[in-house]
């Protein structure tokens, strides 16, 4: 591992099933043994070897539809060197760059920002990008363990995954990942990966659950968002990869006595839904394009695929839990 500073500076963790060496401390990982050998190496406002003046060649591959206050795209992706590098710049200032194979990342930014917001970054789309090119497959979804089995929760944004998962850690479920599930494992079976030990929640997610916005810290001092340590105040974080053992879609709340409501899908609907919420899925080429279809097909062919409706107001929380746990255990049963 090439390093641009003495090894007192560098730090290892295991994050998605991955050693990782940072040249920083990195919030809400859990510490690696060793900086030795690691399969990614993360480099903290460090340049990375990029060719000068006109022999970079530059392919844009993503723009952001959304715009900031002044126009810019909140996040372009470009391919570098013919694939070698890719760079992600995000409208605030904060800019990766990703090797094509998904085993170094170098992260940079201005002030006044800090590692904290790089983090919300890194350890999501940034680090789910960097799995996809060594060809794990990702999840946009929260996660947790039931019965010794990972249980994954994916929708759309705002539909309570984060919510629903932090809900059951506050009774006593183990944390498996928030935002991103990888799932990697031996001979094609899915496993889900331990992520981070945080779950992100809005502030009216975090009232719902402990009755003021403010009993949760902010993930950092400029950004509203709260996080629940799965590791501190009686909960648990999941430590191991678990085998994934149902998959639940979370549709539009509604207001009606007969919520929440469970749906067990097809095998073709369940991987509709499964290809509509996975990570970095707009980057993808066509190799690990194939390689997603084949794992997610292998998921809802072999697993559970529920679409779940729960009830309003986000209090009723509490009953869908009860209906996930209860579907989880007599499927166990059956099988």
């Amino acid at each position: 591992m090439r390093r641009q500073a003495s090894s007192r500076d560098w730090h290892a963790y295991t994050v998605f099933g991955l050693r990782v060496a940072a040249s920083g401390v990195l919030p809400g990982l859990r510490a690696g043994s060793t900086v030795a050998d690691p399969d990614l190496v993360v480099e903290l406002q460090a340049a990375a070897p990029l060719p000068r003046g006109e022999g970079l060649e530059r392919e844009p591959i993503y723009r952001s539809p959304d715009v900031d206050d002044a126009g810019r795209p909140m996040a372009v992706v470009e391919r570098l060197d013919a694939g070698r590098l890719f760079r992600f710049r995000y409208a605030d200032g904060i800019e990766f760059v990703v090797d094509g194979g998904g085993r170094h990342i170098w992260a940079a930014w201005p002030e006044p920002w800090t590692v904290d917001d790089v983090a919300t970054y890194l350890l999501g789309s940034v680090m789910a990008f960097a799995l996809r090119r060594r060809g794990i497959t990702c999840l946009h979804a929260s996660a947790v363990a039931i019965d010794e089995r990972a249980v994954a929760f994916i929708g759309p944004a705002g539909a309570g995954k984060s919510t629903l998962a932090a809900t059951l850690a506050t009774r006593g479920y183990a944390v498996v990942s928030d935002d991103v599930v990888a799932l990697g494992g031996a001979h094609g079976e899915p496993v889900a990966q331990p992520g981070p030990s945080r779950i992100r929640l809005w502030p009216e997610s975090v009232q719902a659950l402990y009755g003021s916005p403010d009993a949760l810290p902010r993930l950092t001092p400029t950004w509203d968002k709260r996080f629940l340590d799965a590791t501190q105040d009686g909960c648990r974080f999941q430590e191991r990869p678990l085998p994934l053992a149902a998959v639940y879609v979370l549709d539009e709340r509604r207001a009606h006595p007969a919520l929440p409501r469970l749906e067990l899908l097809s095998a073709a609907a369940g991987l509709m839904a499964l290809v509509a919420n996975t990570q970095a899925s707009h980057l993808l080429d066509a190799r690990t394009r194939a390689q997603e279809f084949h794992c997610l097909g292998r998921i809802a062919a072999s697993l559970r695929v529920c679409r779940v409706t729960p009830s309003e107001p986000i209090a009723g929380l509490s009953a869908l839990c009860d209906v996930v746990i209860e579907d989880v255990l007599e499927s166990a049963a059956h099988v």
